[in-house]
């Protein structure tokens, strides 16, 4: 169970989790909070706890299922009835989507405080090709997730500015795993994998790619902290599914329970020593994703602890990995949202 439970960095411990959480009600009121993929699973067990913890929240839930949207924003209403509760129904699968959600956010909004995605989908099928040309499964995790960031990080900016210290919270948090992909080298020759694609190449591009373009995001946005998080086994929707129940009975004593999941996620969200760069010298903050105290990155273990370089990853740094990667996808979102086609 290695790969769901990763022994890396520094556990943060459950009462130090709550107690950190308890304190965010002493933050300004009216945080912006995004959920994607926020009607069920982790995004769900988290926005639960963001509204439980917080003055005033402003949340969005962006997802598929209106019906789950109207039943959890009542939930979340009668958890903080000073709470603003938004859902956006987007099939975020698609770019263009992706690109809709983020326009009326922008319409509404000023400022974003956190932007927490956990979108995917779980297939044992091979390629499925979304009408713009990118595999479903390999959209969802990665080339939507970043197209979110490119969009709203003027607005994440902006909430870092505040003139009210207690309102500078400006955080990307993006569940997948860091540590699938650390230690491999993608196809630099098919990083979309249109021709050379498997479930395992998938999974490593997806998270290999995540980790480069957020170290990029960390170092154009100092001001704002990118964190990749590893979320370790947790009950999510999958385990509605006839197929996934067998083996969700027997992971169930290795499970983290729903709610232990959204207090420590709120935590990956909003703790200070995951500090942005543009605060790397502040009292506790970890080292980063690439081996440097506070750089603004940080990959996380399920229970908090920040992982720091890997030989591999090190390597790809200075063959420009990072260039490469963000090349190709600047030419898929030119190509998808700017000019309307299909890559």
């Amino acid at each position: 169970m290695s790969a769901l439970f990763p022994k890396t960095g520094t556990a943060v411990s459950l009462a130090e989790v709550r107690t950190h959480n308890t304190s965010l009600r002493n933050l300004a009121p009216g945080l912006v909070a995004i959920f994607v993929g926020g009607t069920s699973g982790i995004s769900l067990y988290t926005a639960r706890e963001f509204a439980r913890n917080t003055t005033s929240p402003i949340i969005y839930l962006i997802g598929r299922n209106e019906t789950e949207a109207t039943r959890i924003t009542q939930e979340l209403k009668t958890i903080n009835t000073g709470s603003t509760i938004s859902f956006i129904k987007k099939d975020v699968s698609l770019l263009k989507k992706v690109d809709e959600a983020c326009q009326e956010i922008k319409e509404k909004e000023k400022k974003v405080n956190l932007l927490f995605m956990t979108i995917g989908t779980m297939t044992l099928k091979g390629r499925n090709e979304t009408p713009e040309g990118l595999d479903q499964k390999f959209a969802l995790h990665y080339y939507s997730r970043m197209r979110f960031i490119q969009n709203l990080a003027p607005l994440l900016t902006t909430a870092a500015k505040d003139d009210d210290p207690k309102a500078t919270l400006s955080r990307v948090v993006s569940v997948y795993d860091p540590f699938l992909g650390k230690n491999k080298k993608p196809n630099f020759a098919d990083l979309s994998l249109k021709k050379n694609f498997s479930l395992g190449a998938c999974a490593a591009h997806a998270s290999a790619m995540q980790n480069f373009t957020l170290e990029r995001f960390a170092r154009l946005y100092p001001q704002t902290s990118f964190i990749h998080e590893q979320p370790g086994a947790v009950e999510t929707g999958l385990a509605k599914r006839w197929a996934m129940k067998p083996l969700y009975v027997l992971m169930k004593p290795l499970l983290v329970e729903k709610k232990e999941s959204g207090e420590r996620h709120l935590f990956a969200s909003t703790a200070p020593q995951y500090a942005p760069k543009a605060k790397a010298g502040e009292e506790g903050v970890v080292v980063g994703a690439d081996g440097v105290k506070g750089s603004g990155h940080y990959h996380l273990t399920w229970s908090g602890g920040a992982d720091g370089d890997g030989k591999v990853a090190e390597e790809l740094r200075k063959d420009g990995a990072e260039e490469k990667i963000w090349t190709h996808t600047e030419e898929v979102y030119k190509k998808v949202c700017e000019e309307g086609g299909k890559y």
